[in-house]
């Protein structure tokens, strides 16, 4: 699914689930093309933040999410972003299925304020 064939004009806020799925062997190579992609990322304006998963159970099944600040600009200005073409181009190759994208609208956050026993 491209995102920006679902993405309704207004520039609101838009958190992206992203699963990806391996192909076996190919866990590093995938790491290493998505490593500079999100370090990247961190330092655009309208990136709140990213954070990848990896399932416990398989280790070629990976989940990224994503929260980004406004809808429009993530379709428009940060998909585009050059630093991301090696990293989608290299994905047909790398995943052994389609990357499945959901689109959440975000509602609430909690995070802890500091680190268990800190």
């Amino acid at each position: 699914m491209l995102l920006s064939t679902v993405t309704p004009p207004g520039g609101t806020a838009v958190a992206i689930v992203v699963t990806l799925h391996v192909k076996p062997g190919r866990e590093a190579e995938f790491l290493a093309l998505l490593t500079p992609v999100l370090d990247a990322m961190r330092h655009e304006p309208s990136f709140i933040n990213a954070v990848l998963h990896r399932s416990p159970d398989d280790p070629t099944l990976f989940m990224l999410y994503e929260t980004w600040a406004d809808r429009d600009e993530l379709v428009q200005v940060q998909i585009p972003r050059a630093y991301r073409q090696a990293y989608v181009a290299a994905l047909p190759d790398v995943l052994r299925q389609e990357r499945g994208v959901t689109i959440w609208q975000p509602m609430r956050g909690d995070f802890a304020t500091a680190a268990p026993g800190a």
